[in-house]
This record gives structure tokens, C-alpha cells and sequence, in this order.
């Protein structure tokens, strides 16, 4: 049983949004199911998902893990970059959601790495074990996992303090001039498809530099590197500036005239601190074969 009280600042807020905001690890619709299961009450009463708060009321949520189920180990194809006893270190594919939610139950890294490893931190619940940071579904590259607690820990507070960095490769759309720059704009859910993020007022921040590495007739390829994560950060961020990636179907309108299944962005580098040697590590996945195949046409035409 969890039990708080509703900040003053939530007035008008719906019960589903402010529980969604309060327990980040879950999903909306996830919170929706475990309203709709009568778990929580609102000053003692059972109320809708819809509800509007007032702010000041109290929140009892009985069992806010009550949707979640176990992830099954999978024998699905790894590609392991480094392996020790404390991390493991992976080159996702393109295509592979890195854990279930609501709609994808199987097929996922979790389900991988659970048939791989038997030993994955807890923190994260039965559904994302080992889990510090994600990849979009289709994007792919390089991603670290944790073995134990302790490591999941030491991890995720070196990526919230930018001590552990990330670097991107992508291929976008129109040519940009500048050789290189930095993209300051808040995140938050866009305010027309909730499907989809923005570049919006009330927004949390982010920041992401850019670095040209080749111009093409009317593509270029560029490297990313983020100072936060957040969702869909490069992709929303190169869109606001005109230039969205090639085979991104959710934030551009642009014909895809290459055949790649998904937003042209590679995870390239990932740069930290071991958690329990203290030794500076850094991991390269190499660009994936449909990304090269495009690079190799655009250079073709020049």
C-alpha cells in the first residue's frame, strides 16, 4: 500500500496523469488498468481514471505492480559487445523493442538477455530487468545492462550526472549548414498526439550538440551527442530544426526513398565509468548495414 497527498500544483489534474507522473516507471494505460481495478481510492472512494484532483486529497494505491507479469526468457539472437560480472554490453538491433509494455509481450532484450543471463538487477520490476537505459524500438546500437543492484545504481547515476556519454550516428533529411551546434529545447508530450513528443513550453529540458560529418545533395550525416535522455530526444530535436531523420514515419512527413525499416539513427559510442573497477570504459557498435547501404548510394551521387 502507498498512501500521499496530492500537491497543491495537481488542481485539475486527471487521476490516471498525476499517478502516471508520480510512478514514471509505469505506463499511462498501465496506471488506467490499475484505477479501473479499484487499487486506488482517492479520500477513501473508488473514482474513475478521468477523475479531476483538487489538489490536498489523499492517495491510496493498493497494488501499483498489480498489472505487471513475468517476462519470459526467449532464445532470441544477442549481439554481445562486453560481458563481466557486473555489465553487460550490447549491440541492440534495429527493430527489437528493448522491454514489454502493453502491446509487445515477447521478442523483446529482456526476454533475450532473461534466456542469456540468469543474473540481472532488480530494480526496474519483472519487466525490465537489468534495464538502465533504452533505445527506441527502432533504433540501434550500443546499450549497457546491469547484473546486480549495484551496478544498476552506480550506472544510472552516471548517465543523470552526464559522467556516462552517448553518442549517436544519424542521416537526415535537407542539408545543414552549420558544421556543428546545439539544440536547447524543453521535452514533453506533444499536445495534439500523445503518441508523439515535442519541443513545448512545459517541457522538461534537453540538450543535444550536433556535429555535420558529411553533406550530401539533399541528406546529411550527423553525429548526436545527448547531455539528458530524453524520450525520442534526437528525433524530435533534428525535426524542430527542420532536418528529421530519414525513415522516421512518426516525426516526418518526408518521402523515405531508401530501404531501411525505421529512423536511420545508430547508438554509435557509449563512454563510462566501470561500477565496481573504477576504469574508464568506452564501446563502439558499428553502423548497421542498412545505414551504410544508404550511405554508400548517397556517395555514389555526389
Amino acid at each position: 500500500m502507498k498512501e500521499f497527498i496530492v500537491d497543491a500544483c495537481a488542481k485539475g489534474k486527471r487521476l490516471d496523469v498525476y499517478l502516471t507522473e508520480k510512478f514514471p516507471d509505469k505506463t499511462r494505460s498501465n496506471v488506467h488498468k490499475i484505477i479501473s481495478s479499484d487499487k486506488v481510492t482517492v479520500d477513501g472512494q473508488i473514482v474513475k481514471p478521468s477523475h479531476k484532483l483538487n489538489g490536498g486529497e489523499k492517495i491510496c494505491v493498493e497494488e501499483i505492480n498489480a498489472v505487471e507479469s513475468e517476462c519470459l526468457p526467449e532464445d532470441l539472437p544477442l549481439n554481445i559487445l562486453y560481458e563481466d560480472g557486473d555489465i553487460i554490453v550490447v549491440n541492440k538491433a534495429r527493430g527489437m523493442t528493448v522491454h514489454p509494455a502493453e502491446t509487445v509481450s515477447s521478442g523483446t532484450l529482456v526476454n533475450a538477455l532473461l534466456f542469456y543471463c540468469k543474473d540481472l538487477s532488480g530494480i526496474n520490476g519483472v519487466k525490465r530487468p537489468g534495464i538502465v537505459h533504452r533505445l527506441d524500438k527502432d533504433t540501434s546500437g550500443v546499450m549497457v545492462v546491469s547484473k546486480n543492484d549495484f551496478a544498476h545504481v552506480n550506472l544510472a547515476e552516471q548517465i543523470k550526472n552526464k559522467t556516462a556519454t552517448r553518442k549517436y550516428l544519424a542521416i537526415v533529411h535537407g542539408v545543414i549548414a552549420d558544421n556543428a551546434g546545439i539544440i536547447n529545447g524543453a521535452i514533453g508530450r506533444d499536445k495534439v498526439d500523445r503518441q508523439k513528443m515535442a519541443v513545448t513550453s512545459d517541457g522538461k529540458p534537453a540538450v543535444t550538440e550536433f556535429r555535420v560529418l558529411e553533406r550530401f545533395k539533399n541528406f546529411t550525416y550527423v553525429e548526436c551527442k545527448l547531455q539528458t535522455g530524453r524520450t525520442h530526444q534526437i528525433r524530435v530535436h533534428m525535426t524542430e530544426i527542420g532536418h528529421p531523420l530519414v525513415g522516421d514515419e512518426k516525426y516526418s512527413a518526408r518521402k523515405n526513398p531508401f530501404n531501411i525499416k525505421g529512423q536511420a539513427l545508430h547508438s554509435h559510442t557509449l563512454s563510462l565509468t566501470h561500477p565496481t573497477t573504477g576504469e574508464r570504459m568506452n564501446f563502439t557498435a558499428p553502423l548497421p548495414n542498412d545505414m551504410e547501404e544508404i550511405l554508400r548510394q548517397l556517395r555514389k551521387l555526389q
